[in-house]
């Protein structure tokens, strides 16, 4: 029988947004779905504020009961100890976080983030029970010279070196061309690489698991071209950028079953 693979929506909201800003947002994005009658157990909904929201968020959805989850934007790979300015997988934990996302192109880029780091950042999540939601993808560059799966392949080999076949992860494949660029990949440019992450899931992490892990899009996503990513069989949802920002943007992205006519 087919593994029936929940959809996950995650809105990555960068450096942007403070903690009353993000009452308000998750507040109105509830609101919206609501008033759409979203089945929230067909498509799940997470956000991702920065740090300093976190508890704010972490307030909001325990007292009103809200139907969504939300995470960190990263994580320290120390638990504890003189590291200046990190975020511990423990402290994230007692925030009731599900999910951190870990890996992103900007996290290697512009903090120099190794495949080796990328790596002991996701052991640390799932020491504390959170749901790695692991990013992968290649540059212009890396599409030009290897084409479009070697990278996000290796990446994802390295980042999951160690990890048991019992481990809860996700994996958002983010071509690094397309981030931010308006110009996202094609549903099948995403299908071939997806396909190419999942067995790479089967090699080291079992069949079983394999079936059941979440493979996300992201990357110049929104509401105009959510369905067609949406359709592919090893697409298992988005993680959005810019467009989780935009309220009615976002909440059109998370209702794509309709779009899609699911």
């Amino acid at each position: 029988m087919a593994v029936t693979r929940t959809p996950l929506i995650a809105g990555n909201w960068k450096l942007n947004l403070d903690h009353l800003q993000a009452i308000a947002f998750v507040q109105k994005l509830a609101w919206s779905l609501g008033d759409a009658k979203h089945d929230f157990a067909a498509a799940e909904v997470a956000v991702f504020p920065p740090f300093t929201d976190l508890r704010s968020v972490q307030t909001l959805v325990s007292s009103d009961k809200l139907p969504i989850a939300f995470g960190a934007q990263d994580l320290s790979e120390h638990d504890s100890g003189a590291y200046t300015g990190e975020i511990s997988g423990a402290f994230l934990a007692k925030l009731e976080c599900s999910y951190v996302i870990i890996g992103h192109s900007e996290r290697r880029t512009l903090h120099n983030e190794t495949d080796e780091v990328v790596g002991a950042k996701v052991q640390a999540a799932l020491r504390h029970n959170l749901v790695p939601i692991i990013c992968v993808g290649e540059t212009a560059d890396d599409l030009e010279k290897h084409g479009p799966s070697a990278v996000p392949v290796a990446q994802l080999r390295a980042a999951l070196a160690g990890v048991t076949g019992a481990a809860d992860v996700v994996v958002a494949y983010e071509p690094v061309w397309a981030i931010g660029s308006g110009q996202a990949a094609t549903p099948e440019q995403a299908e071939q690489v997806a396909a190419a992450l999942r067995t790479v899931l089967v090699e080291t992490l079992g069949e079983d698991v394999a079936a059941k892990t979440r493979i996300l899009y992201g990357g110049s996503v929104k509401a105009a071209n959510i369905a067609g990513f949406m359709r592919e069989p090893n697409v298992d949802g988005a993680l959005v950028g810019g467009a989780s920002l935009d309220l009615d943007e976002f909440a059109s992205i998370v209702r794509f079953p309709q779009h899609v006519g699911l």
